[in-house]
């Protein structure tokens, strides 16, 4: 009696099925993917190069010292001066750091074909960007510094805490208040698309009545879709790029399952976590190598506590940053293969996620090696991806095969 499912696993063979999708990118593409993708592995390094240089500009001029000097007057004013410090230095950092934005974020993305946005649209999106990141971080930044004065024994322990504060507040406003700043957010019009994506919602035991469509096509040529905010504010929005690229409702239901997988899996609550486990551990080392970096940063603070000492403090972080790169990357694969299962547990779609993923192998190398995936993949590779649809279907498949034998054998 499962004769007919054995028949059915030799007839359907996941590795030449994951070679066959893989190979609907044409050669050129798949090369010009790879050199992006590659080159993007350098832009960790230059950026945090970029990073530091404006950081020691900033210090070496001694705007700080001035403001403090200008704010303060002998007179104790340190949240006026941490709030006003902070907008400064992020100014003067987005200043310094311009050409280097512009090449990185608008350029190279222009010459890979992945962007159709004027110049004049990216940089009125940057200055939004920037009023956003002046307003949050500042406050951010003066409410950590006020922990360094309170406690300055414990305040990098207290201060894990403050930041994953910080970020589940901007996921919860981020539908609310900042994502449509950057773009258009309709409802998913009455049809066959919206009524997919319901069904799997109410399937997969999330919000179903905020669907949107946004005009992605804006900013980037990117087939994407994402589940963003939390709590009240979560909804489904799939980028107006998955349509243009003539996405079918399998793919809608393999891509919205992943997304949803994200939300049901409760990522941002788990990244929150652990993100602030990760800035325990970089505020403690913060607070022990700060008196021996700031002697070669000369920012003229009088201590951690003085904001004056914020280039050196950034310094150190986005150092961090860089060489903690591997661990964070570790952890968001995970959640993408945690997604990726979701998807397939609930949508049932292998060969619809399988079909979206190759189309994002236009600006992801599809194949890299273990420790170039290791080392900078935030995704676990394509293939790999799509193997683990293909595995998913073949054993499904299977258990289809066999399950109809037994429904034969026990109707004779």
């Amino acid at each position: 009696m499962f004769a007919r499912g054995e028949t059915a696993i030799a007839a359907f063979d996941p590795v030449s099925a994951t070679n066959v999708l893989l190979s609907a990118l044409p050669a050129a593409a798949r090369v010009k993917a790879i050199h992006y993708t590659q080159g993007g592995h350098w832009l960790l390094l230059w950026g945090w190069l970029v990073g530091v240089g404006a950081s020691l500009i900033i210090a070496r001029l001694g705007l700080l010292r001035g403001l403090r000097q200008a704010i303060t007057g002998g007179r104790p004013r340190p949240w006026l001066f941490s709030l006003i410090a902070a907008g400064v230095y992020i100014l003067g950092d987005a200043i310094l750091e311009l050409p280097w934005s512009v090449y990185s974020g608008w350029w190279r993305e222009k010459s890979y074909g992945l962007t159709s946005q004027p110049l004049a649209g990216w940089f009125s999106d940057q200055a939004i960007g920037l009023v956003i990141n002046i307003i949050a971080v500042s406050l951010f930044l003066a409410a950590l510094y006020a922990l360094i004065r309170r406690t300055p024994r414990w305040w990098w322990a207290w201060a894990s805490g403050l930041a994953a504060l910080f970020i589940i507040i901007l996921t919860v406003l981020g539908p609310v208040l900042i994502e449509p700043l950057f773009n258009k957010y309709t409802p998913a019009p009455p049809g066959p698309t919206r009524d997919a994506v319901v069904a799997l919602a109410k399937i997969a035991g999330v919000p179903s009545d905020k669907i949107y469509i946004y005009n992605g096509s804006k900013q980037s040529n990117r087939y994407t879709a994402n589940v963003s905010g939390l709590f009240g504010s979560a909804r489904v929005a799939m980028s107006d790029v998955m349509f243009a690229k003539g996405a079918d409702i399998a793919e809608v239901r393999g891509v919205v399952g992943h997304e949803m997988g994200h939300y049901k899996r409760a990522h941002v609550i788990i990244g929150a976590l652990i993100f602030s486990l990760l800035a325990l551990i970089g505020f403690a080392i913060a607070q022990a190598v700060f008196p021996l970096v700031d002697k070669w940063v000369k920012t003229g603070a009088l201590g951690i506590s003085d904001p004056t000492g914020l280039p050196t403090l950034l310094i150190i972080f986005s150092t961090l940053g860089l060489l903690g790169t591997p661990l964070t990357m570790t952890f968001t694969r995970f959640e993408e293969s945690d997604a990726d299962a979701f998807s397939l547990r609930v949508a049932h779609e292998p060969d619809g996620l399988s079909k979206a993923l190759v189309k994002t192998i236009e600006y992801r190398a599809d194949s890299p090696g273990p420790v170039e995936e290791f080392l900078f993949y935030d995704h676990p590779s394509v293939r790999r991806r799509v193997q683990r649809a293909m595995n998913w279907k073949a054993a499904h498949l299977a258990e289809t095969e066999r399950q109809e034998g037994l429904d034969a054998a026990a109707s004779k």
